[in-house]
C-alpha cells in the first residue's frame, strides 16, 4: 500500500494534465490529486467531468505566476509531490507574446520550486519535484539521428527558449538546494480534449467545417508523435519509477512529415464522415512559413524503454483514428471550445 499523499498537478484541466490527472485519481485512491490550473483559454474543467466529485479529487483556481497564492498554497496542504505540467506552449502565440511565456514557464516554475524548498526545507525524504519539459529545447535535427537525454540544448523559438531555461532552473535547484527532481522531454503529443490550435484537432475541424487545411511552406517539416494517454501512463511510470536527477525523453515512435501526416488524416477523415476519397485533400493550402521553425524533431525514447519499462502502446494510424472517433462523437464539445462557451464551466461548477 503506497502512503497517502498530496499532489499537486498543474496545468490538470489542460490537455495533457487532464489526462494525467484522470489517471492519478483513478488509479491512486491513496493519493488526494489537486487539479491546479488558471484556466486561461486552454484549460477547460469540462474535459474532467468524470472525476470532479472524486473524494481524492480538488480543483484550485490558481495562477502559478502569483508567488503568494502558491506560497500560500503550498503552506496550507503540504503538497509531497509536484507534477508540474503548466505552460503556455503554443510556439506561434510566444512569437506574437514572448514575455508571456517567460513569465509562465520561467517564473511561474521558479516560484513552485521556491514555494517547494521553502515547505521543507531539506526534509526532502518521499518527496518529489517531476517537470515536464519538450523536445523543442532541443532545437532542430537534420535528417538524420535523434534526440537523447544528454542531448545539448539549442532553443529557436520564445517558447522553446522558456521551456529550456526553467529545465535548467529545476536542475540548478537539485545541485544548489537539493531538491529531489525528475524531467522528462515529450515529442508533439496528439488526442482527445485538445484545444483547436494545434495542427491535428485544428485539421479535424476545418475538415468537418470543410474549411482550408493551412500547412506551413513546404510541408516537410518532420515530428515525432505521442498519443496522450501513452504520455500520461508514461509520467506515472516516471513519477513512480524514475531515479531521482534523471530526465526521461518520452517519444511515439512515429516520425512523420507533416504533408504525410495531413494526407494520412484527410484520408481517415473522408472514411468517417463518409465523404468521397479525396475530398478533404482539397482543402490542403500552403501558407508562409512561420520564422524559426524547427526543420526536424525525433526522440530516442530507449532509456524509459529499458530502464522503466514504458513504450507506446498504439501506432500513429491507430492513435489517429481513435482521436478522430473521439472528437467526432464529442462534437458538442468541439463547439464549445471553438465558441468559448466552456469558459463558463468553472463558475457554473465552483461559483
Amino acid at each position: 500500500m503506497r502512503p497517502k499523499k498530496n499532489i499537486l498537478i498543474t496545468g490538470g484541466a489542460g490537455f495533457i494534465g487532464s489526462h494525467v490527472v484522470r489517471l492519478f485519481v483513478n488509479t491512486y485512491p491513496e493519493y488526494h490529486v489537486f487539479n491546479l490550473d488558471s484556466l486561461t483559454y486552454a484549460g477547460n474543467l469540462e474535459n474532467l467531468k468524470d472525476i470532479e466529485n472524486k473524494s481524492n479529487y480538488s480543483f484550485l483556481k490558481a495562477d502559478i505566476t502569483d508567488e503568494s497564492l502558491i506560497n500560500s498554497l503550498f503552506k496550507t496542504h503540504q503538497f509531497e509531490a509536484v507534477i508540474h505540467l503548466a505552460a503556455e506552449s503554443h510556439v506561434d502565440r510566444s512569437i506574437t507574446d514572448p514575455l508571456a511565456f517567460v513569465k509562465t514557464n520561467v517564473i511561474g516554475t521558479m516560484n513552485l520550486l521556491n514555494a517547494f524548498k521553502n515547505t521543507w526545507k531539506d526534509n526532502y525524504k518521499n518527496k518529489l519535484f517531476y517537470h515536464i519539459s519538450t523536445d523543442e529545447v532541443y532545437g532542430s535535427l537534420g535528417d538524420t539521428g535523434l534526440f537523447t537525454e544528454t542531448t545539448s540544448y539549442d532553443p529557436n523559438s520564445p517558447y522553446s527558449a522558456s521551456k529550456a531555461s526553467s529545465d535548467h532552473f529545476v536542475r540548478a535547484y537539485g545541485e544548489t538546494y537539493g531538491i529531489p527532481y525528475v524531467i522528462s522531454n515529450c515529442s508533439n503529443n496528439y488526442g482527445p480534449n485538445q484545444f483547436p490550435e494545434k495542427l491535428i484537432p485544428l485539421f479535424i475541424n476545418n475538415i468537418i467545417n470543410k474549411k482550408s487545411l493551412p500547412v506551413y511552406g513546404d510541408g516537410n517539416y518532420t515530428r515525432d508523435w505521442l498519443y496522450v494517454i501513452d504520455h500520461a501512463i508514461a509520467i506515472d511510470s516516471v513519477f513512480h519509477k524514475g531515479v531521482l536527477g534523471e530526465t526521461y525523453n518520452i517519444g511515439g515512435f512515429n516520425e512523420w512529415k507533416n504533408i504525410d501526416l495531413v494526407t494520412l488524416l484527410c484520408d481517415q477523415m473522408d472514411v468517417a464522415l463518409d465523404r468521397e476519397k479525396g475530398t478533404s485533400k482539397k482543402l490542403i493550402t500552403y501558407v508562409k512559413d512561420r520564422p524559426g521553425h524547427d526543420l526536424r524533431y525525433a526522440i530516442d525514447a530507449s532509456k524509459i524503454k529499458n530502464e522503466l519499462g514504458w513504450e507506446p502502446s498504439v501506432t500513429f494510424e491507430q492513435g489517429l483514428k481513435k482521436t478522430i472517433s473521439w472528437y467526432l462523437n464529442n462534437t458538442d464539445w468541439l463547439q464549445n471550445v471553438t465558441s468559448g462557451v466552456y469558459q463558463s464551466y468553472y463558475e457554473n461548477q465552483y461559483d
